[in-house]
């Protein structure tokens, strides 16, 4: 058994999904990990609270490190929903067991992940999307509005945009394709009125689930489905040409979707993009030993 001091550090990536700890002694071995559930204060601040919690139990336990010792930790939260000055307010409101924590987003220690602790900049296209460069000590983040409002690319939002016409095709009002017909079966019904009945109390991971049946599609050239594509794969393409003029020199697309629109990018920008070098959680704990080391 390995005794805690305070230079044991622990990383948390806790996302809508999930929440990961990763548990390391100063000469950066990896020590314990632990899974837990849902971590995004926005959904639930006391989900969230108890995910953090169990996750670091988990790594401790993983450790072979007693759980009285949680309190000798030093611990960085990395959590989605935190850009949003209210969800952050409460996660620093948290009585927490920890030595000392620092809070960031999820969206921050996946970039110092993506690039081990140095300069660059991230695109996530997961259910929503979001976008952050690291350069010279300067965060500057791109999108993250959230859903609807932004998250363009994102999962969400090919479902919404894939649902939007589906039901405008109902009505006569657009042509009819692949698209439609595959929607109406992912939905159960082509009445109009029922799928709004439906979807009137979805969530962005609801609408999320559509878009498997988007890309489908797209990849079998429907020209609804292709549309839709076109129309993330621009944003996606300004996005990028927007993090090279901030200076970031390396750049990671990640998240669910990202392996799928990184096919559907022209030849010139995949050969931008560099795969992460390490997870979210490597860059937590990158974090807050940095932190820790400046006090």
């Amino acid at each position: 058994m390995e005794p805690v001091t305070q230079n044991y550090f622990v990383g948390i990536d806790g996302g809508g999904t999930k929440c990961k700890a990763r548990l390391e002694n100063e000469q950066g071995e990896l020590l314990g990990e632990g899974l837990s559930g849902p971590c995004n204060p926005a959904q639930s601040a006391d989900t969230a609270f108890a995910s953090i919690i169990e996750a670091t139990s988990l790594a401790l336990d993983a450790a072979a490190i007693p759980a009285t010792k949680i309190s000798d930790l030093n611990v960085c939260l990395g959590l989605a929903g935190v850009n949003v000055p209210r969800y952050r307010q409460t996660a620093q409101s948290w009585i927490l067991p920890f030595k000392r924590t620092h809070i960031t987003t999820d969206l921050h220690i996946a970039c110092l992940g993506a690039h081990a602790g140095k300069d660059g900049a991230i695109i996530i296209t997961g259910t929503g999307s979001s976008a952050l460069a690291s350069v010279a000590g300067n965060l500057t983040s791109i999108g993250g509005h959230g859903f609807p409002l932004g998250d363009k690319a994102g999962g969400a939002w090919l479902g919404l945009q894939a649902l939007q016409y589906t039901l405008e095709a109902l009505d006569s009002l657009v042509p009819p394709s692949r698209l439609v017909t595959d929607m109406c079966e992912a939905l159960g019904t082509d009445e109009p009125q029922e799928i709004v009945g439906k979807s009137l109390h979805y969530k962005s991971s609801d609408f999320g689930k559509f878009a498997p049946v988007v890309v489908t599609c797209a990849n079998d050239n429907d020209p609804v489905a292709l549309a839709i594509v076109n129309e993330g794969k621009q944003y996606l393409i300004e996005v990028i040409s927007h993090l090279d003029k901030l200076g970031a020199e390396r750049i990671s697309l990640i998240g669910g979707l990202s392996s799928q629109w990184a096919q559907w990018l022209p030849e010139n920008i995949r050969q931008r993009l560099q795969a992460p070098m390490c997870p979210p959680e490597f860059g937590a704990v990158s974090l807050i030993k940095h932190l820790v080391k400046e006090c």
